[in-house]
């Protein structure tokens, strides 16, 4: 068993803080948030005392923050992980960040003989609570095999997908599809709600066929039920698809849907809609109808 440092205890790390302690693992854990750490202590894990020491005392150091600008001042500040770790030890960033912001991690991890890897992952609080998420790795081989046994304990699904930023490159290609597809979903439902029609029979209706998908299955009934208790939050949606329009234009690549749904977003954002779990990405579509998308009564 492993002593693994975890530093961000938030919807998504505590749950996999947990998860770690459940498959035997010893955790050592930090957050500035006082609560949040007494509660993961609460679960079985050792406290840290800032973000050094848990560098310091694990050789393995996780870290699950909102962006990059956190994951640069947890790992590269004063009295950051890097500060306190010793060479031969690795960092797993588990955070959805910019791609370039990971590599420039990377570099600094590496002039100190740190081992650094990117694995963001996809399937929200639920996923992070069953051990069930799909985690996408960034880094070399040797690293991927040496934190794929630790990564396993929170993802069914871990793939390695290239070098450092490969894995939040992938992450964004994933943020982009869920967000289009909820706003398409949020389109769909709309209009079988105005032509009359009951949303829970159409989501029945089709979720078998070509327009089924893992989205549809979560965030349907979500929307129907008016069910919006963040799982990931609506404005961590919009920093996802920032990243990806900031990567993109480094890139030269063209990205309309993205830049239209980010807009979407940035409208419920300012509508007061931003901690709410991003299925209320649907519901642009619906106050731009004057309608709601519910259970029928009838």
């Amino acid at each position: 068993m492993a002593i693994v440092g975890f530093v961000g205890l938030g919807i998504m790390g505590r749950p996999m803080s947990r998860n770690l302690l459940k498959a035997g693992h010893t955790v050592i854990a930090f957050s500035r948030n006082a609560e949040k750490l007494d509660a993961c202590v609460h679960d079985g894990a050792q406290r840290g005392e800032s973000n050094g020491d848990v560098g310091a005392r694990a050789p393995i150091v996780i870290t699950m923050l909102p962006d990059g600008p956190e994951v640069e001042e947890v790992v590269l500040g004063a009295n950051g992980i890097l500060a306190g770790a010793k060479p031969g030890s690795l960092v797993i960033d588990m955070s959805s960040i910019n791609p370039l912001v990971s590599q420039k991690i990377a570099a600094a991890c590496a002039f100190k003989g740190v081992e650094f890897m990117d694995a963001p992952v996809s399937g929200g609080e639920p996923k992070a609570i069953e051990g069930t998420l799909a985690i996408m790795a960034g880094g070399s081989e040797e690293v991927f095999h040496k934190a794929e046994p630790i990564l396993r304990c929170m993802g069914s699904s871990v793939t390695l997908t290239g070098p450092v930023g490969a894995g939040n490159t992938t992450k964004l290609a994933n943020q982009i599809m869920v967000a289009c597809n909820i706003a398409a979903m949020g389109e769909a439902l709309t209009l079988a709600t105005c032509c009359g029609l009951n949303p829970t029979v159409v989501v029945n209706a089709i979720q078998s066929g070509l327009a089924g998908s893992a989205v549809l299955n979560a965030k349907g009934p979500m929307l129907i039920a008016r069910n919006f208790e963040p799982g990931f939050k609506v404005r961590l949606h919009q920093k996802d698809l920032r990243n990806a329009l900031q990567t993109a234009e480094s890139n030269s690549v063209f990205l309309p849907f993205t830049a239209l749904v980010q807009q979407m977003i940035s409208s419920l954002i300012a509508d007061g809609k931003g901690e709410l779990d991003h299925a209320a990405i649907a519901t642009f579509a619906e106050a731009a109808s004057h309608a709601e998308v519910k259970a029928s009564t009838a």
